[in-house]
């Protein structure tokens, strides 16, 4: 009967240790899993911030572009002179 306590003491004591351990380690795993994200979470706002960056240089490339090709009305208007004689034919214009 003696061994049959003893063993079953053994089991628990196994089974008290055990929980302890899972306990522990789940902790670690947490804190890990946190920092992980904190960096995720540090990593994302920097790849957000370059996109932006990019996002805007891009905008502002084309905004340049668009200025570079804005006709003023005159323009626009010696230009229609400019296609309607050469569909009129006279090819010197």
């Amino acid at each position: 009967m003696d061994k049959i306590t003893d063993g079953l003491k053994t089991v628990f004591l196994a089974g008290v240790g055990a929980a302890a351990l899972t306990v522990e380690k789940s902790q670690e795993l947490i804190k890990d899993l946190a920092a992980r994200g904190e960096r995720t979470v540090e990593q994302g706002k920097a790849l957000n911030q370059e996109l932006k960056h990019k996002v805007d240089e891009t905008l502002g490339d084309e905004t340049d572009r668009k200025n570079e090709v804005t006709l003023t009305k005159e323009e626009i208007e010696a230009l229609k002179e400019l296609l309607k004689k050469h569909e009129d034919g006279d090819g010197n214009a």
